[in-house]
């Protein structure tokens, strides 16, 4: 078994007992996968290993490794920042968006996103420990641009999401997560139909799960300690 695969393998455990232990069924948490700055031959080895969703967080990157492994009919997630001008390989090559956090980026995904494609797969970034220098809006705001966002064509409006900041405090991150959950509970109750929490990475995903995390994002524990990356996309 190649190291990836027994990663992926150990990841796949981790996952399974946090939802036993939090009382839910392990099926109900999709893993996705974070190939940023590993390379395609990588995820190949990772999909030789059953592993079906990958996240990626740059463009050109992104949309090269699409392109390369588009045979293996892989689902590709972008989970990083988006800039406006950079939305239209995404709408022309992802299935998922996790990122959206303002109403101008939705309505580019959604004018971009090709009439013949499936909808585009789309969950709003929530930052829910109000750090300046982090993406997602504002849990008061999330209301609006979630009715905003669900009403223009060719986007499917599935969830939240959400980075949490790295802290060693387990309670305070159950907090954040929870916070989550909330927002999106809230909204469901008022009448929209969101499946999905993006929330929990290699370091807290047994926190995550444990506040209910559908779909969890684990790079480092798969792939390894990431490459250096000079340039951002």
């Amino acid at each position: 078994m190649t190291t990836i695969a027994a990663n992926l393998q150990a990841v796949r455990e981790r996952v399974a007992d946090a939802a036993i232990a939090a009382g839910r069924r392990p099926e109900e948490i999709a893993l996705l996968a974070v190939s940023k700055t590993w390379p395609a031959h990588c995820v190949a080895e990772a999909a030789d290993a059953g592993q079906r969703l990958f996240g990626e967080n740059y463009v050109q990157e992104g949309v090269a490794k699409v392109a390369e492994l588009q045979a293996r009919g892989l689902e590709w997630h972008f989970i990083g920042p988006l800039q406006s001008n950079k939305t239209r390989p995404v709408a022309a090559h992802f299935d998922w968006v996790h990122s959206v956090d303002r109403l101008k980026l939705a309505e580019r995904l959604s004018e971009q996103r090709a009439a013949e494609s499936a909808p585009l797969n789309v969950c709003i970034q929530v930052n829910v420990s109000g750090e300046a220098s982090k993406s997602g809006v504002a849990p008061d705001e999330v209301a609006a641009l979630a009715r905003q966002v669900a009403a223009l064509p060719r986007l499917r409006l599935r969830g939240l999401m959400a980075i949490p900041e790295p802290d060693g405090d387990e309670a305070l991150l159950r907090g954040r997560f929870a916070t989550l959950r909330r927002l999106r509970d809230e909204l469901n109750a008022a009448g929209f139909a969101l499946d999905t929490l993006s929330m929990g990475m290699s370091h807290d995903l047994e926190l995550a799960i444990a506040e209910g995390a559908t779909m969890v994002r684990v790079g480092t524990a798969i792939f390894g300690t990431r490459k250096l990356r000079e340039e951002r996309i």
